[in-house]
């Protein structure tokens, strides 16, 4: 069962991850991608006050998991387990931690640009 739940949470996370850097594109998604990427840091900075700067909750959760299937050593961040996954590399914990900042704040200045941009309705 805990097989099955690592692949939903591997789903899961991967499309937020993505969702979060490109729900901007979308009209139809803007708003719902300006929840999720100011729920995303809210998590990191304000609940990260207690449980460690760049909190996840996400990845709490997956981590508990995997340790439940067998996994060990793993990161503390999700993004720098999969891209050395994916490109059978050990990833400087710095470098993954600043490409994922200035890309979640790179995808969310896009998305407030875009969506309080003069002349643009906020869709309901």
């Amino acid at each position: 069962m805990n097989f099955l739940l690592d692949k939903l949470l591997e789903f899961t996370h991967l499309f937020l991850i993505f969702f979060n850097l490109f729900g901007w594109i979308s009209k139809k998604t803007r708003t719902l991608h300006l929840i999720t990427i100011l729920s995303t840091l809210f998590c990191w900075f304000i609940i990260g006050i207690w449980y460690g700067l760049g909190y996840c909750p996400l990845t709490d959760y997956h981590w508990k998991v995997k340790q439940e299937i067998g996994e060990t050593n793993l990161p503390s961040s999700y993004i720098k387990y999969i891209l050395d996954d994916l490109f059978n590399e050990d990833f400087s914990t710095n470098f993954i931690t600043y490409l994922t900042v200035i890309s979640t704040f790179g995808s969310l200045f896009i998305s407030l640009f875009l969506t309080f941009k003069k002349g643009h309705k906020v869709p309901k």
